[in-house]
């Protein structure tokens, strides 16, 4: 059941990665009914049709707190969700689209596939105190916050384990109009440096990262293989 937006409450809202036209049905309501909006630097100016007589106030990357993506995918949610709760302020919080959903849907590349795609990790490549980090915790692996880095990050990645031949894709300003997308291995993704330059970009690793087709020739390779073992384990 919707719970009501009461006076005197706060709903944090996933404005999705993008485009206005991406927030959710209760995002969108939310809005209509707010008084004051803080909005950040990756919410669309376009948003504000739905909130026409609000107080609407940028607050940068640092009432509806419009976020971009998802509030709870590395939209710093705690802190805010903390103070609102030391001061006895009632809230919500609406999901949003992030951008690695918005990414592999317009670049038609699921983050899961049958068999071998089976879990995905979304990690932030710049730690707190601002040092690159990479590991290999998923099939599929989405990087965020990696775009002025990329070769650093193939450098890490590889340290961590994944074959430079690995799929690499890079997404940015996903969602948007003039989104970008570029395909690439561990061992190339430097050259992705230069087209993304001063966008917000994530990065794919993995299974993910696989065009359709090749995904679909290897799954079908898997399940020969399994097939031709089960023949042999036959009595």
């Amino acid at each position: 059941m919707t719970r009501a937006f009461a006076p005197g409450s706060v709903a944090f809202v996933g404005a999705g990665p993008g485009a206005a036209d991406l927030i959710t049905l209760r995002g969108a309501e939310r809005l209509r009914n707010a008084d004051v909006v803080l909005f950040d630097a990756l919410a669309d100016p376009a948003l504000r049709a739905l909130a026409p007589n609000a107080r609407w106030i940028d607050v940068g990357k640092r009432v509806v707190r419009l976020k971009g993506g998802d509030p709870s995918v590395f939209g710093r949610l705690e802190e805010e969700l903390a103070a609102l709760a030391a001061a006895g302020i009632e809230c919500e919080v609406v999901p949003g689209v992030t951008a690695a959903l918005a990414a592999a849907a317009s670049t038609r590349r699921p983050l899961t596939r049958r068999g071998d795609g089976r879990s995905v990790a979304l990690t932030t490549a710049v730690t707190r105190d601002g040092k690159l980090g990479a590991g290999r915790h998923a099939d599929t692996e989405v990087f965020y916050m990696a775009g002025k880095q990329l070769a650093a990050l193939a450098r890490k990645l590889v340290e961590a384990g994944w074959p430079a031949t690995t799929p690499a894709l890079v997404v940015s300003r996903a969602g948007w109009p003039d989104e970008l997308a570029s395909e690439h291995s561990v061992a190339s993704l430097a050259e992705a440096t230069l087209l993304h330059s001063g966008r917000p970009t994530v990065v794919t690793i993995g299974v993910g990262a696989e065009p359709i087709a090749a995904g679909a020739r290897r799954a079908r390779l898997v399940a020969e293989s399994v097939a031709a073992e089960e023949a042999r384990a036959a009595p």
